[in-house]
């Protein structure tokens, strides 16, 4: 069960989009996900336009919507609305989710918002990674100027003249004649 709720999530997550600076999800996408007609899911949220301010819900210009389908490659006849999508933010979603009120709509929309929830920590985890990578990178800096200094012995004790060596080890002194 744990693993098909997190196999719902990582699907959900992949629906979530960055446009305008915000992460959205399309109508399209809820539409399927809530198992409900897109023309129908449209028609709930006009009738309740009051609900949902610029900042819960926006519609894509004809640009965006443009970008949008060339991300997602060629479309067959049909598969998407004439119309401009709706993109939904994490609030707005929320909202449609009180509107569309079945047992189904709202597992849908845990699922969803806990998708939200994942989004929102992968930054706080980079972050992490971050500053993990700065850390290597100053021990590794540390470690050229380490490494360096060894070659640049080595090249000094390479490049010196071999002089005879006296024997090591212990000397009988030589006795003097008188």
């Amino acid at each position: 069960m744990e693993t098909d709720l997190q196999k719902q999530v990582e699907n959900i997550t992949g629906l979530i989009h960055f446009i305008r600076g915000e992460k959205v999800i399309l109508d399209y996408d809820l539409a399927r996900l809530y198992g409900v007609e897109v023309k129908s899911l449209k028609r709930v949220v006009r009738r309740n336009i009051q609900r949902f301010p610029d900042d819960f819900m926006f519609e894509l210009s004809m640009e965006e919507t443009r970008n949008l389908r060339y991300q997602f490659g060629t479309l067959r006849h049909g598969e998407h609305s004439k119309y401009l999508p709706f993109a939904f933010t994490e609030q707005g979603v929320a909202m449609l989710s009180g509107l569309l009120n079945s047992t189904e709509a709202i597992r849908v929309n845990i699922a969803i918002m806990r998708a939200f929830v994942q989004m929102r920590r992968l930054p706080e985890a980079n972050k992490e990674v971050a500053l993990k990578i700065e850390e290597l990178e100053r021990a590794v800096a540390s470690n050229d100027e380490d490494i360096l200094l060894i070659f640049e012995a080595i090249k000094q004790l390479t490049q010196k003249k071999s002089e005879p060596m006296e024997p090591v080890g212990y000397k009988i002194p030589q006795k003097t004649r008188e």
